[in-house]
């Protein structure tokens, strides 16, 4: 339990430190607007033209989710349902588990699709360099 709690305290002030860097990137055009991100991806996936600023957009996001240290927000998560299960079992010393000490296979499920999720959109990478730009005509 204390292994996974101390593997939790660096996890946590790993994504403190990377969600602060994310805080401090200045937004580009199309960053801000709704599903802005969701679009350029889809784009990209489908090999649909993209405007120049779609373009950035989806570099921007792969290069965010390729980072080694966005990974330590998933592991975070897991970390925690760990020290959960491993505090609860603790908690026990030998009694039958009830169905709360395996709540912290909850966060465990999330933290898995988050870097399914993530190295989804990280293998995008190879794409970036065929992506089709179009230009926008002036209305």
């Amino acid at each position: 339990m204390f292994v996974a709690l101390g593997f939790e305290v660096v996890f946590a002030s790993l994504a403190f430190v990377y969600t602060r860097r994310l805080l401090r990137l200045r937004a580009i055009p199309g960053s801000d607007d709704i599903n802005g991100y969701q679009k350029a991806l889809r784009k990209l996936r489908k090999n649909e033209p993209m405007t120049e600023d779609e373009y950035h957009l989806a570099e921007r996001i792969i290069d965010i989710r390729r980072s080694p240290l966005a990974f330590s927000v998933p592991a975070a998560f897991m970390t925690l349902g760990l020290f959960y299960i491993f505090g609860s079992l603790e908690y026990l010393h030998g009694s039958t588990p009830s169905e709360r000490t395996f709540l912290g296979i909850i966060p465990m499920f999330t933290s898995t699709n988050l870097i399914i999720q993530m190295l989804k959109s990280a293998s995008l990478k190879k794409r970036l360099k065929d992506a089709r730009l179009h230009e926008v005509q002036p209305a």
